[in-house]
């Protein structure tokens, strides 16, 4: 299989290393990602400026950053770098969970994702949950052991290889808990609402000019079975099928919103 791989944490983020080293030997991978951190970008485009690709060396496949977002990178992956379309693109390991619809409209791992099934190309995008005793930060970035997410997704990869990409879903939105091992259930999820209670925190900065951090916690407000639930609340494994139908499902009529 030929596969595309692109995340929204950078090239050099171990996340992309741990979705290489867990596609079987023999596929034909290539990685296209930002050349810098670009989480919580969503789907944005660089429509009004140029994106520049560079190809990287000291990768075991063949590497290439984009001076741009990652929806960018999978555009320019797929209509620069690689000379036909891919059969899957995985877009990950990010480094903090993408749970909710909250992340799937803001996470640019999820927005890469969407881009490729846009694109017409199936997608995963893997995620893995972030808390105090699971990671540490350091000189060099997170230190987080990403051998069992690898795992995880050479599962998925190989189920894609078996049985094919489920019919009517365009992307795999896979969310891991930092607990999660060998014996952690896999469930499929619905999207949550509504994952964080949004706050702004106000500072000021040396000569007393304001500054503001958005901030949050996890809402308490949890919907069981949803992909919120399972990671947070279980502790398990979320696979949430999501589709590029974003239309509401529900019995309108133009009546019903502009008066007559």
């Amino acid at each position: 299989m030929k596969v595309l791989v692109t995340n929204d944490d950078g090239v050099y983020s171990s996340g992309i290393r741990a979705v290489v080293d867990g596609l079987p030997d023999g596929w034909d991978v290539t990685v296209v990602a930002p050349s810098s951190q670009m989480s919580g970008i969503g789907r944005a485009i660089s429509l009004f400026e140029p994106l520049r690709i560079n190809e990287l060396s000291g990768f075991d496949v063949p590497t290439y950053s984009v001076g741009g977002t990652p929806t960018d990178s999978v555009i320019l992956g797929l209509h620069r770098v690689l000379d036909e379309s891919p059969d899957l693109l995985v877009s990950g390991v990010n480094l903090g969970e993408n749970l909710s619809s909250e992340a799937v409209t803001t996470s640019g791992t999820v927005g890469a994702a969407l881009e490729a099934a846009t694109q017409g190309v199936p997608a995963i995008s893997v995620s893995v949950q972030l808390v105090d005793e699971g990671y540490k930060y350091h000189e060099g970035g997170l230190d987080l052991d990403l051998e069992f997410p690898s795992k995880v997704i050479e599962k998925l990869v190989g189920g894609v290889e078996e049985k094919g990409f489920p019919e009517g879903v365009d992307v795999l939105n896979v969310n891991i808990p930092s607990s999660a091992g060998r014996d952690t259930p896999m469930r499929i999820t619905k999207l949550g609402r509504k994952v964080f209670d949004t706050s702004v925190e106000e500072r000021h900065d040396p000569r007393g000019k304001q500054y503001y951090w958005i901030d949050g916690g996890y809402t308490k407000n949890v919907e069981k079975g949803t992909d919120v639930d399972v990671v947070l609340n279980r502790k398990e494994i979320s696979i949430t099928p999501v589709s590029l139908e974003m239309t509401s499902n529900v019995d309108l009529e133009v009546d019903d919103i502009i008066p007559g």
